[in-house]
C-alpha cells in the first residue's frame, strides 16, 4: 500500500493492519523497486491508467505546497511545491486526445502557484494557453486556485479561448479579517472582494465555486455573521463548505485551543449550507429557458446525465435528459 495516509502513519498503520505486506511512503519509489527486484518488468509499465470515464481526465500539473495555512496539513505529507516541467504537462494532454480524453480537470494542491519554484515565476496562464492550444481539447477546467497574488493574466487566457471553462474554483475559506489573519491566509478582506469583482469584469459569465471553512479556532459569532453576509453579497455559484477538524501536526493543533463545540460548528455548517442551498436554487431559476452546451457523461435509467462547462464532474450540479427514444453518446457534446 502506497500513498498520503502511509507516509504519514506508516508504523502505526503497519500495527494496525499486519494483514498488508508493506507499506511505503508517497515519495519511497526506490524502495518500492528494490523491494520488486526481478519481479519488475518495464514492459509492465504504463503511461497512465483512466479511472474516470473514458471522455474526461483529472491532470495534476504540481505536487506538493508552500502555503503554511494553519489548519492544513498538506504540506506535511506531501511536502513543498514542486511544479512538473511544462513540456511533459503537454505531452501527457496530447497523449491523453490521442485516447479519447476530450475535458481537463487541472488540479494540484496550488494551483496558482505553478512555475514558481521550476521557472522562477508563475507559469500558469502560459500553461492553460498552451493546453489550450492543443487540438482536441475542448474543455478545460481549474479547481483549487489560491487568492493570495492571483496570476491576472489568467483572465485574459479565458476570455480568449472558447475551451477554457468560464468556472474557477478557488479556495476562500473565509471572509473575517481576524479569521484570515488566524488561518494564515495571506489575504484581506478587501482583496478577496477586489479578487471576486475582477473574476466578474474580467471574465464574463464566470461560474465561481469556492470552499469555506466554520469552526477553525477563534471564530467568534461576529465572524461567522460576518462570513454569512459575504455569502449573500456574493451569491456563490457553486459553493462547499466544512467544519474545522484539528490536523496533527499543524500550526492551529500546536497554537490553538480547538475550543469550538463540536455542536456550534455544525451548527453554523448547517446554517451555511442552508443560505448557499437557497441561492443555489434561485440562480438555477435564471437559467430556464436557456440553452448550454451539454457533455453527456452516463445514462440512468430513462435519462441521460450531463453537464455544461459550469459544472465539475461528482461535485457540481447534473443535467438531466429525457431519453425517450432519441439516442446520445456518452462522451459527446451537444
Amino acid at each position: 500500500v502506497m500513498g498520503c495516509l502511509s507516509e504519514r502513519y506508516l508504523k502505526e498503520l503497519a500495527l494496525e493492519i499486519p494483514q498488508v505486506d508493506k507499506f511505503y511512503g508517497k515519495f519511497n519509489w526506490n524502495e518500492l523497486l528494490a523491494d520488486l527486484g526481478k519481479a519488475y518488468k518495464a514492459e509492465f509499465a504504463i503511461e497512465r491508467t483512466l479511472t474516470t470515464p473514458h471522455h474526461y481526465a483529472y491532470l495534476k500539473i504540481s505536487e506538493g505546497c508552500d502555503r503554511k495555512c494553519s489548519y492544513c496539513a498538506i504540506p506535511i505529507i506531501t511536502g513543498r511545491h514542486i511544479s512538473r516541467p511544462m513540456e511533459e504537462i503537454i505531452d501527457e494532454v496530447k497523449l491523453l486526445v490521442s485516447e479519447g480524453v476530450k475535458e481537463f480537470q487541472i488540479i494540484a494542491q496550488e494551483l496558482t502557484y505553478y512555475g514558481v519554484d521550476r521557472y522562477k515565476s508563475q507559469k500558469l496562464p502560459e500553461l492553460i494557453e498552451r493546453i489550450a492550444n492543443v487540438p482536441g481539447v475542448e474543455w478545460i477546467r481549474l479547481h483549487y486556485a489560491y487568492p493570495a497574488h492571483f496570476p491576472e493574466e489568467l483572465f485574459r487566457v479565458m476570455r480568449e479561448h472558447d475551451n477554457v471553462c468560464k468556472y474557477m474554483d478557488i479556495a476562500l475559506q473565509h471572509i473575517s479579517d481576524n479569521m484570515l489573519n488566524k488561518m494564515r491566509r495571506h489575504v484581506s478582506k478587501a482583496e478577496t472582494y477586489e479578487l471576486i469583482e475582477k473574476f466578474r469584469r474580467e471574465v464574463p459569465g464566470i461560474h465561481l465555486r469556492t470552499t469555506l471553512m466554520v469552526g477553525h479556532p477563534g471564530e467568534a459569532e461576529e465572524d461567522f455573521e460576518e462570513l454569512k453576509e459575504f455569502v449573500k453579497k456574493v451569491r456563490f455559484d457553486r459553493m462547499g463548505a466544512f467544519a474545522y477538524s484539528e490536523e496533527e501536526g499543524t500550526f492551529a493543533a500546536k497554537e490553538y485551543e480547538d475550543s469550538i463545540s463540536h455542536e456550534v460548528k455544525q451548527q453554523r455548517l448547517d446554517e451555511l449550507m442552508a443560505l448557499q442551498q437557497e441561492i443555489a436554487g434561485e440562480l438555477s431559476q435564471t437559467k430556464i429557458g436557456k440553452e448550454f452546451k451539454v457533455i453527456i457523461d452516463r445514462k440512468e435509467g430513462d435519462y441521460y446525465i450531463g453537464r455544461t462547462q459550469f459544472d465539475s464532474p461528482e461535485v457540481d450540479p447534473e443535467v438531466l435528459i429525457k431519453a425517450d427514444d432519441e439516442y446520445l453518446k456518452i462522451g459527446e457534446f451537444y
